[in-house]
């Protein structure tokens, strides 16, 4: 039995609303153990055996049906997620700085890497670390370079949510 974490792109935004306490029993249904969300974004927590590629094809299939709307979901492991948000590629972030990470759907093939990697300017950093994107943002999130449009050019086939690290890191210690 794993630990995991499912993260649910564009929930609680405009009338795409997904109560959590409903999405929890949404996974309890589908035999997962251990549920629990954190904060109001879509972060769902459980502990199950197989794949998480298995469980996202399930849970978006059981949310989609709840909700009767599309709801992408990206599952990682805990180790995955420990390793995230321990890695600091770019060292310390300064105070004013965001860091985010980049979930994709799918693994990053040779040329989306080089594609996303070389978003990477002077105010925002892009790194590819294993299958995730770390992102560095030199100053507040929606001061950013790097607009939905960006991101969808250099993955138009490979949907993607992101996620604060210093949320993660929080969301870390519950696992």
């Amino acid at each position: 039995m794993a630990r995991f974490v499912a993260f649910l792109r564009a929930v609680n935004v405009g009338n795409r609303t997904v109560a959590m306490a409903t999405a929890r029993q949404a996974l309890e249904e589908l035999g997962y153990d251990e549920v629990a969300s954190y904060v109001n974004s879509g972060n769902l927590l459980f502990s199950a055996p197989g794949k998480a590629s298995e469980h996202e094809a399930a849970i978006r299939a059981a949310l989609e049906k709840v909700y009767g709307f599309e709801i992408t979901t990206f599952v990682r492991t805990a180790a995955q997620l420990r390793a995230l948000v321990t890695a600091q590629p770019f060292g310390a972030v300064a105070a004013g700085h965001t860091h985010f990470v980049l979930f994709p759907l799918t693994r990053l093939t040779a040329p989306q890497k080089r594609a996303v990697e070389q978003l990477s300017n002077e105010h925002d950093t892009v790194v590819v670390a294993g299958r995730d994107v770390q992102w560095l943002i030199r100053s507040k999130s929606t001061e950013t370079t790097l607009g939905p449009q960006r991101w969808k050019q250099a993955l138009p086939d490979n949907p993607t949510t992101a996620r604060n690290v210093t949320m993660l890191t929080k969301l870390v210690a519950r696992l």
